[in-house]
């Protein structure tokens, strides 16, 4: 993986995904999150790769003032624009794979989206469960197969043709773990009772067309990919590719479902 399909973005990139993409497709995902995690008023909360902050924010939200939740992540811009949106959060600098806080010291570990990232995915899973204390739980989404977000998979099918398979690869990198036998393989060896793993539904909405590309392009895996000039052909050409996924009003809007696991510490 390339810095960029690893999630890693720069400063207006991280700007760009609080801006567009939270209300785009992941605010709609904390409150999946948190029901499953069985969170509660007054504990201490840990959100692995919190990115911008959109879980760790609703997570101090539901504990309220007696709890407290830490946002890790490894990626300064994220962070810097977490600690702007919410500077009552503790904001660490760190990797999933080697936690930087004592065994047991959480009553729920969370990850949104960031499992798909990780250099070593059963380490970080490892991890989670480290920190936990017995009897609770953690709760990690990834996106479910490209194949199953028709929009993000025609998106792909058109950078390809526009651009190589190289460029097309770096969109379909944050779906990489939507195979439920693989994703069940990396928690096979946990620390913790029988994964259950569900299926979410979910939907990514754009006001519009360009707002989509432009999204994709300057705000997440693909930013910096790609000069103004390959930029603006692709705008042109998205029109007709990908005219299905607009509606009558403008907007865009398509399937985007997650696999959501829970497991508990023994």
């Amino acid at each position: 993986m390339t810095e960029e399909s690893r999630g890693q973005v720069d400063a207006s990139a991280a700007e760009v995904y609080e801006r567009f993409f939270l209300p785009a497709l992941f605010e709609q995902w904390p409150p999946h999150v948190i029901r499953r995690s069985g969170m509660a008023a007054g504990d201490r909360v840990l959100d692995v790769a919190c990115g911008t902050g959109v879980l760790a924010r609703a997570a101090q939200k539901h504990v309220g003032r007696l709890g407290a939740v830490v946002g890790l992540d490894r990626n300064d811009a994220m962070l810097a624009v977490a600690a702007r949106k919410a500077p009552e959060i503790e904001w660490r600098k760190g990797r999933a794979e080697s936690l930087p806080f004592d065994d047991a010291s959480f009553d729920c570990v969370v990850s949104e989206f960031g499992l798909m990232f990780f250099e070593d995915r059963r380490a970080a899973v490892a991890e989670m469960l480290r920190v936990l204390r017995p009897g609770k739980r953690a709760v990690v989404a990834v996106w479910a197969s490209i194949d199953e977000s028709p929009g993000y998979a025609a998106l792909a099918r058109l950078l390809a043709k526009l651009f190589g398979m190289e460029v097309a690869r770096e969109l379909e990198a944050p779906f990489c773990l939507g195979e439920p036998a693989l994703l069940r393989d990396i928690f096979a060896r946990a620390d913790g009772t029988e994964p259950a793993l569900e299926t979410v539904a979910g939907e990514c909405q754009f006001p519009s067309l360009d707002s989509w590309i432009t999204t994709e392009i300057k705000g997440w895996t693909l930013a910096g990919r790609l000069a103004d000039e390959a930029f603006e052909r692709l705008q042109r050409e998205a029109r007709s590719a990908l005219s299905e996924y607009v509606r009558p009003d403008g907007s865009v809007a398509f399937d985007a479902p997650a696999r959501l696991v829970t497991l508990t510490k023994r």
